[in-house]
């Protein structure tokens, strides 16, 4: 056996060797000279004090709005990585923004980054012959960081053709042309690393990750395939010094295609809205529900004036389908609801008290205005009498701590006071001012009903217990472990 695995570890290297040696003979040469024509570097120039279509803003201040704070992601609850992916193109406070961009249309689309051009008073567009030309913007959606340029150059120009980013394979060579640094045409290759990655850069989600080097200046291009095919828009790198270490980041053209077309048609991009907040399943979530496997959206929370309020829907429902669709993951969803057609009604299957409900519900249009809450809460708290459970001092809402934490007159449940150091309920974000307004599915409104549901959930045997907590109005569920006995 031990020989078998030997041989066959051989016999792999010598097949990848070989791959390798056929790759570095042929070269990429001919690939890249058909392909750079396609590619184009846009300046956008800022004007002192002068008026803009889109204010400009720090990139600090840029990078917390386009990547969100990796501490407080309402959505899936992850930490993020260590240091945010970066931006390559972003704007510089010494001097134009610089990115890169490619023809999609022979009469003058190009498509770049809306980091790119975001703050720019005036486009200038050069073409691999060094024509400058001045672009307009057809449109932009900020969303997804994508944006529509167009040029009149007089005469057809080269066009990159697109291709499905959902047939490429981790492994698979890959092609980035662009402009890094404002150097001028580069060309860089490498391999396709992995597909749907989720960066937090946004509830769509849908990045393809390379090694093949993209620096400061590579954003808005293109990330080629072997075929000559766009498949992706190379947006972000992950780099704690600003230039490449091989983690880099595309758009998918399966994401940007459906978004181009739209701002190519309307100048803006109408998305499908359900009106549920969710967050994604876990094992402990998934336990407490009943349900045999971490499957499916949790519903956190569900607004008020949205299609999901018109519906039997309630915070605590797992959507495990979506218009026939199935949903194995909880940030699938939000890609379904922004594809659906406005107005249209779709079915929900949702996971309630042990089975499946069929809903039906009218999708309506997104308002890309709809913000989200930023939340902190002040240390020095005033006297209350207190019940301790799971890590959590509880008590209930006195006016002096809804005046104190500026919680509303009408919301009734028990106000977090404390969080154990270290504790489950820490490491899951609860933080003092929260309020504990349900447990599993059961509304609770005093710490002493949340003590009595959690000993419910240990007579039923339960390893975990479902925990809805507010801040600010919005809320989530998290799963605390609970001892036995």
């Amino acid at each position: 056996m031990h020989r078998f695995i030997l041989g066959l570890s051989v016999g792999l290297s010598s097949l990848a060797a070989a791959s390798l040696n056929a790759v570095a003979a042929e070269g990429f040469a001919d690939l890249a000279e058909k392909l750079t024509p396609s590619v184009v570097n846009i300046a956008a120039l800022h004007n002192p004090g002068g008026a803009s279509g889109s204010s400009s803003m720090p990139l600090d201040q840029f990078l917390h709005q386009f990547f969100g704070d990796h501490g407080d992601n309402e959505e899936n609850g992850d930490s993020g990585p260590a240091e945010p992916p970066t931006p390559p193109g972003s704007p510089d406070a010494s001097g134009p923004s610089v990115g890169s961009g490619f023809i999609i249309d022979a009469s003058g689309y190009i498509v770049t980054n809306n980091h790119v051009i975001d703050g720019g008073d005036q486009i200038m567009v050069t073409l691999q012959d060094d024509t400058t030309l001045e672009a307009s913007v057809v449109g932009r959606d900020t969303v997804t960081d994508i944006a529509l340029l167009k040029v009149n150059a007089g005469k057809k120009l080269p066009v990159a053709v697109w291709g499905d980013a959902n047939k490429s394979r981790p492994g698979d060579w890959v092609l980035v042309i662009g402009d890094p640094f404002g150097l001028g045409g580069t060309v860089t290759a490498g391999i396709l690393s992995a597909r749907a990655r989720e960066i937090n850069a946004g509830p769509y989600d849908d990045f393809l990750q390379t090694d093949a080097a993209i620096n400061r200046g590579n954003s808005g291009g293109p990330l080629f395939n072997m075929a000559g095919e766009v498949i992706g828009i190379n947006t972000a790198i992950y780099s704690p010094s600003g230039g490449s270490i091989g983690i880099g980041f595309a758009i998918s053209s399966n994401l940007a295609r459906p978004i181009i077309e739209q701002l190519k048609a309307h100048g803006k991009v109408e998305r499908g809205w359900l009106g549920v907040r969710i967050q994604p399943m876990s094992v402990e979530i998934a336990e407490s529900l009943g349900l045999e496997k971490p499957m499916g959206a949790l519903i956190a929370d569900i607004d008020a004036d949205g299609p999901a309020a018109a519906t039997e829907m309630r915070a605590g429902d797992v959507i495990l389908k979506f218009d026939g669709k199935q949903v194995e993951r909880g940030r699938q969803l939000p890609r379904m609801v922004a594809d659906a057609a406005i107005g249209k009604e779709v079915s929900v299957t949702i996971w309630r008290d042990g089975k499946e409900v069929e809903l039906k519900v009218k999708i309506a249009a997104l308002d890309p205005q709809r913000l989200v809450v930023n939340r902190s809460a002040d240390p020095k708290l005033p006297p209350a009498p207190t019940v301790d459970v799971l890590g959590l001092s509880l008590a209930m809402p006195t006016p002096s701590l809804r005046a104190h934490f500026s919680i509303d007159e009408g919301a009734s449940g028990a106000v977090v006071m404390a969080v154990v150091a270290n504790s489950p309920a820490a490491h899951s974000g609860v933080a003092p001012g929260d309020m504990v307004t349900a447990v599993g599915r059961e509304i609770v409104a005093t710490p002493e009903q949340v003590i009595e549901k959690i000993a419910q959930a240990r007579q039923n045997q339960r390893k975990s217990v479902l925990l809805r907590v507010e801040r600010k109005g919005s809320g989530h569920f998290i799963a605390l472990p609970i001892e036995q006995g």
